[in-house]
């Protein structure tokens, strides 16, 4: 089975978003994460979501 992108644009968007978050943990992300712990991976994609969560919560209210 083939990935398609469905919104190709949303790839560098989303790279960006996680760069920038990534920075604000001090995270050193690199082209290259495999030296990573998990834990510093999983609070990027953890603060990712909360911040996508909370956005979406303040656009329905």
């Amino acid at each position: 089975m083939s990935k398609s992108i469905i919104v190709p644009q949303a790839k560098q968007g989303l790279r960006n978003f996680k760069n920038e978050v990534a920075g604000e943990l001090g995270v050193p992300f690199k082209e290259y994460n495999g030296d990573l712990t998990a834990k510093e991976c999983g609070s990027v994609g953890g603060e990712m979501v909360k911040r996508m969560v909370q956005q979406y919560e303040s656009t329905i209210k």
